[in-house]
């Protein structure tokens, strides 16, 4: 009798299974149990290596559901296994989708008693406060490229325990590492893919890819681990880890890829119930909205409870602060919205973010669709602003077509969507938005104001080749513009690791396979440009201390944020009164000049006191302003505040 279509509601109520899957482990023995419906026979093999030698086969036992089980007795951690699945006559042998642990380059899963590999006090280890979603400020990073260099100052470069080092100098005695990121200011890290990956050979130590080639979602990628051999090694570090920067009070989000898997025919997935954890094209192929061969069929039941059921256990037993989601316009809302709803049962704080677009054309529904103009259907969840971010540095796929910062025309209603934090605002022009043509967010949070990420040139490199014969210090000028656009925004303001520096690679806009020496932080251009760091210093500072940057509701913005008027294009300039949430300044105005020279603008008072220009950020005195025109020196940004309410509470 035909199997019913994977879509179907008879699938689903015959062969969904609501419970425990994978390698259930108890001191006294180990159940082993896999969701297989159209599998003949299942067998689990177990062996006494991650990897080599001959294993010995157990048969399953068929259950409810499409699961089949079985039960080896005895204390089974550090046992690899694999189960062997028999189908329409043609036997293969796969990783168990729901492993936790693995041998070298995650070919065995591995049994893991989770107990043995928490460091010591990991059980007391809480996550470090965080009041509303818009205070955070989001840092990116790879672990291999934070401490790779050789002036790095670190011992254990390219690993986790890398990141867990205190006291760790670069070139002229600068901070880097875990102290660079705590001197910075920085809430959370963001970290590139660290689940186990399948391009770089663990084997090696030479090894380089980003890691959005998803091989087991549920394990710590082994390259990172100083021993990739032994299951437990890794897990235990990446702990570590994670216990370092919570330490330093800072939480850590995850960059997750439940968008697709590196392999498609051959993945474990397809291995155990071949086409249904992916969508079919209209001719029966796996479709391709990733761009990567293959995309995961998200709103199939089975497929929906693997992703909730990974991202659940990175948040309790990595107590994961929040999850970046890689091409989540291939995801479907429903699935986006329960695991809101199961991550707000483990703790509400917990960041849920991503790319609102498809790499390409999928077959999933576009009101169905994870996308950034359906983002008000996802509350709790965020996006990655495109708008704002081409708005501000101009297209990201032509390198040379420039935006506000570096003498772009007609960018300001971007960039002012950017700073409303992507809700309605009656002073924006929302149809002279570059690409959405309405206020897309419901509440500031959902939108992740950014103007440089892994993805595509550094900041650096674009200035570079929209304007090739400009000075250094024009483009300093501009990437310091552009920081400070970023961080005093509406919304959650994201960082890319070595921005506040000028981190280069060298015009490459691709590089997620490229050598260390393109991908690398470079510490010396944090000794070369301390300026420049010091000035995003102080932009976080300036944020962190003052709530009327971090306006959590609409109707406030659209209440206390008035954009003042100019008379100039590539000029903006708006103010925040009536001591915006709760601010103990009364009032502030935010001045962005990308002109190549100076611009006044007319203050709505007199008297003010300047916290930010050209050369300095913060809540320090820089300058005083006794009547009501401000000058914008070129290619800058001020910050002003009233004098009689910073007197009132700053003892300067």
């Amino acid at each position: 009798m035909p199997f019913p279509h994977f879509s179907s509601r008879e699938f689903y109520e015959k062969y969904h299974y609501n419970g425990e899957l994978g390698a259930i482990y108890h001191p006294t023995h180990t159940t082993f149990r896999v969701w297989a419906p159209t599998a003949a026979q299942v067998w689990l093999v177990v062996y006494n290596t991650g990897s080599g030698g001959h294993g010995t086969k157990h048969p399953l036992h068929m259950g409810i559901n499409g699961t089949w089980s079985t039960s080896l007795n005895g204390d089974c951690h550090g046992l690899f296994y694999n189960y062997r699945v028999l189908i329409k006559g043609v036997t293969n042998e796969a990783v168990d989708p729901y492993a936790k642990a693995c041998g070298v380059n995650g070919e065995r899963g591995m049994v893991v008693d989770p107990r043995q590999t928490n460091p010591a006090g990991w059980d007391k280890l809480a996550r470090p406060p965080l009041n509303r979603f818009v205070d955070a400020i989001i840092y990116e990073l790879h672990i291999r490229d934070i401490s790779i260099h050789p002036k790095s100052g670190i011992t254990h470069r390219g690993k986790f325990l890398g990141l867990t080092e205190t006291d760790t100098v670069g070139p002229g005695a600068i901070k880097t590492g875990l102290d660079h990121l705590k001197d910075l200011g920085i809430t959370h890290v963001q970290l590139m893919p660290c689940y186990d990956f399948a391009t770089v050979d663990e084997t090696r130590s030479d090894g380089y890819n980003w890691g959005y080639d998803p091989l087991n979602y549920n394990v710590p990628e082994g390259s990172y681990a100083t021993d990739p051999y032994t299951g437990t090694q890794r897990i235990l570090e990446f702990k570590q880890l994670i216990q370092a920067l919570k330490a330093a009070g800072i939480r850590v989000n995850m960059d997750v890829v439940y968008n697709h898997t590196f392999y498609t025919q051959s993945s474990h997935f397809n291995k155990l119930i071949p086409g249904y954890y992916y969508r079919q094209n209209d001719v029966g192929g796996f479709a391709d909205g990733s761009g990567c061969g293959n995309e995961l069929a998200t709103e199939r039941s089975m497929v929906r409870k693997m992703i909730l059921d990974s991202v659940t256990y990175w948040a309790k037993e990595y107590k994961i602060d929040g999850f970046r989601f890689d091409l989540m316009g291939l995801m479907d809302i429903p699935t986006i919205n329960e695991i809101r709803a199961a991550l707000n049962e483990i703790d509400p704080t917990i960041m849920m973010y991503g790319e609102g677009w498809t790499g390409g054309y999928s077959p999933l529904p576009d009101n169905l669709k994870g996308l950034k103009g359906n983002v008000r259907e996802l509350p709790g969840t965020g996006v990655f602003n495109d708008d704002l971010r081409d708005g501000l540095r101009g297209h990201v796929f032509f390198a040379e077509q420039p935006g506000f910062i570096n003498g772009g025309v007609g960018k300001e209603e971007s960039v002012k969507l950017g700073i409303v934090g992507a809700v309605r605002h009656d002073q924006v022009d929302y149809g002279s938005v570059i690409y959405t043509h309405e206020p897309w967010a419901a509440e500031p949070a959902q939108s992740i104001n950014y103007a440089e990420a892994h993805d595509n040139l550094t900041l650096w490199d674009k200035l570079a080749a929209v304007c090739p014969n400009a000075e250094s210090t024009d483009l300093m000028a501009m990437q310091k513009l552009c920081g400070a656009i970023i961080l005093t925004s509406q919304g959650i303001p994201f960082l890319h690791a070595g921005m506040e520096f000028l981190r280069t690679k060298m015009g490459d806009a691709n590089s997620y396979k490229s050598p260390d020496h393109i991908n690398w932080i470079d510490w010396g251009l944090k000794q070369k440009h301390y300026d420049i760091f010091q000035y995003y210093r102080g932009l976080i500072t300036l944020r962190r201390y003052h709530p009327a940057f971090r306006m959590t509701q609409s109707i406030d913005i659209q209440n206390h944020l008035r954009f003042l008027n100019v008379q100039s294009g590539n000029l903006l300039a708006y103010s925040l009164g009536g001591n915006a949430n709760n601010d103990s300044w009364k009032t502030i105005v935010v001045i962005f000049n990308a002109n190549q020279i100076e611009k006044s603008v007319t203050l709505p008072a007199d008297d003010w006191i300047v916290v930010v220009n050209q050369h300095k950020a913060g809540t320090s005195v820089l300058d005083k302003i006794e009547g009501r025109q401000a000058v914008a020196p070129a290619m800058s940004a001020l910050v002003l505040v009233d004098a009689a309410s910073y007197y009132k509470v700053e003892p300067h």
